[in-house]
């Protein structure tokens, strides 16, 4: 069934207020965020924003982006190439595997590699040798490439599926080698996936603030925890902020225009074939050993360290404290995740059953929540709550709204995609008998959209269970969520100690992207 969009009429005033809401629920405080900066007088503004440490923190900030970005696009081209265009056996699973890495958050990856090294890191306790504890920007760049390679790795392998092979058919029969056509002919069209990829990863990047704590890399997103939470330079820390949003903004400026006009389809008739498999022939084991390398670096390693560490850990830890934190994770993130959807509904509905200008921009000022850093997110919501409504300072109701707001993004898509399936002329039927609007919707299109509201809060829930830098400048006191207590319990070296509350994260996770993975149809 196909909808045809109603791009003729004016959506009602009502569905404008409600579809309004989030980005009103995003700008507000930003602009809390942007008065609290300016409080201070012109002289004081300019030394704070030209200070020599903020050159620093720009200059380690884009430097970890590169390595980063450098890193996963290492990892993933040759792995989407490998899973999706060559003869390799075990497809699904290999793809299955090369995905997991999602389920081991930047921080847990950065707690993994730090329990390799060091004196009584597990190296020296199972064979002596004593390797330096990984920090810095080594630390932080391994610890985000493992964990993030998987976003452009699925835009890579979905778009490498979609070439068509009539290009590379033809660039062979003038003579072009394997490696001339994937140069030449194959990456060119990767170009939309690899900026969709590269700006997912950058605007992680930007905003990461547990894996660079724990291996203590000074950049933006660590200087405004630490000028917040240490100095209680709120000032200074507003500043750091609207710079670190500054670079979020050129990032997606930056991959706008260098995706420009892209147009990358068929320019003939018929139907797209699926391209031939490469036969990998003696390359066949440098491709196995490439692929078992990253799987074992990416989810082995974690796997490994976490269950040695679990062995070690207080047993008391494991059954009530355990289940606490994940209690106290859940009840933020469970009306969050209905939170976000009961937004995204109007914003979704809006975009697809009236495009125009201001429904695109309402969806864009949704999707802003997602693109702002998670720290300057949050620190705009505690000048918000401090300045407008005192009362929700450092409480439950405060980090359920900045989860939201900065999630509901990740339940437009499938709200969307929903509503897009649903035929208008339901709704126009059941006017013809006599219902309102908002009756005709709630009887006709709302059970429709039941699927994707779900996904779009399953996903939140999701998302939002892992969250740690909105969760330690918002939470309320005492209130100790399993990130909390992974990030907590690894700055203070207490290794087996973190290891329940991390491993509660990555099987939780794990479980969810493999019933996600189930349910594509991943090959």
């Amino acid at each position: 069934m196909q909808s045809i969009p109603a791009s003729g009429r004016r959506p009602p005033w009502f569905l404008l207020v409600a579809a309004s809401i989030g980005a009103i629920g995003v700008l507000l405080p930003l602009a809390y965020l942007v008065l609290r900066a300016f409080e201070a007088d012109l002289e004081a503004v300019r030394a704070l924003v030209f200070r020599e440490r903020n050159l620093r923190l720009l200059l380690n900030t884009l430097t970890l982006s590169f390595t980063v970005l450098v890193g996963t696009t290492l990892l993933a081209v040759p792995l989407a190439f490998i899973t999706v265009r060559t003869d390799i056996r075990h497809k699904r699973l290999l793809t299955i595997l090369a995905t997991l890495p999602l389920a081991v958050p930047g921080y847990v990856m950065a707690y993994a590699l730090i329990s390799l090294g060091g004196n009584y890191g597990i190296l020296a306790r199972l064979t002596g040798l004593a390797l330096p504890r990984m920090s810095g920007l080594s630390g932080a760049t391994a610890a985000l490439t493992l964990y993030t390679y998987p976003y452009l790795f699925l835009n890579l392998r979905a778009a490498l599926a979609g070439v068509d092979p009539s290009y590379e058919e033809t660039a062979r029969s003038l003579g072009y080698g394997r490696t001339e056509i994937f140069f030449k002919v194959t990456l060119p069209h990767l170009r939309p996936a690899l900026l969709a990829g590269w700006l997912v990863i950058g605007l992680y990047v930007l905003g990461d603030f547990g894996a660079v704590a724990l291996m203590r890399y000074e950049v933006f997103s660590y200087a405004i925890f630490t000028q917040y939470h240490g100095a209680f330079d709120r000032v200074y820390a507003a500043w750091l902020s609207l710079m670190l949003l500054a670079m979020t903004v050129g990032v997606v400026g930056l991959e706008w225009r260098l995706l420009g006009r892209t147009k990358l389809w068929r320019s003939g008739t018929g139907v797209g074939r699926r391209p031939a498999e490469v036969p990998l022939g003696k390359t066949r084991p440098v491709a196995r050993l490439f692929l078992w390398l990253v799987i074992l670096a990416a989810v082995g390693l974690p796997v490994v360290i976490l269950s040695y560490w679990l062995l070690l850990s207080p047993p008391d830890l494991r059954p009530a404290q355990v289940a606490a934190s994940f209690a106290a994770s859940a009840a933020a993130s469970l009306p969050a995740a209905a939170l976000a959807a009961l937004l995204a509904l109007p914003v979704a509905y809006t975009a697809a059953r009236y495009p125009s200008v201001i429904s695109r921009t309402l969806e864009r000022a949704a999707y802003i929540g997602y693109a702002i850093p998670p720290l300057a997110l949050a620190l705009a919501m505690v000048f918000f709550a401090l300045r407008s409504a005192p009362a929700l300072y450092q409480t439950l109701p405060l980090l359920v709204l900045a989860y939201a707001l900065n999630f509901q993004a990740l339940a437009i898509g499938p709200i969307r995609s929903a509503v897009l399936q649903a035929s208008p002329r339901l709704e126009e039927a059941a006017r013809s008998l006599g219902r309102n609007r908002v009756e005709a919707f709630v009887s006709t299109v709302l059970p429709l959209l039941r699927r994707g509201i779900v996904a779009g809060a399953v996903l939140v829930f999701v998302i939002a269970m892992k969250e740690l830098p909105i969760t330690f400048l918002l939470a309320p006191t005492g209130y100790r969520t399993l990130a909390m207590n992974v990030f907590s319990r690894t700055s203070e070296a207490m290794l087996a100690q973190a290891a329940p509350y991390a491993a509660a994260i990555v099987v939780f996770s794990g479980l969810f992207i493999g019933f996600l993975l189930k349910h594509e149809g991943a090959r």
